[in-house]
């Protein structure tokens, strides 16, 4: 089930499969979206939705910002497919 403000694992695991951090992340990645969309600083959306510091770690907090944002980028386009192809299945 997705979180408002689940913990971020850095580095982030890939996966060709939606997996349960993704459910866990489903709103983190909605939030990414929406501010790339609004085009927010990305220090200013590591900070408030990954809840990192980008002042004391730019590299790796940028790292982890576009991780995540590159994954929620991928659920909307593969893995949504992928979800609904799965539950077809089980119907």
């Amino acid at each position: 089930m997705a979180e408002l403000t689940p913990a971020v694992t850095d580095p982030l695991i890939w996966s060709d499969q939606v997996t349960p951090y993704d459910q866990q992340h489903f709103i983190t990645y909605a939030r990414l979206l929406d501010a790339e969309a609004e085009h927010a600083d990305w220090h200013d959306v590591a900070r408030i939705v990954l809840r990192l510091d980008p002042e004391s770690n730019p590299d790796g907090a940028r790292r982890c910002w576009q991780a995540h944002l590159a994954r929620a980028k991928w659920i909307v386009t593969t893995g949504v497919k992928q979800m609904v192809e799965q539950s077809e299945e089980t119907d």
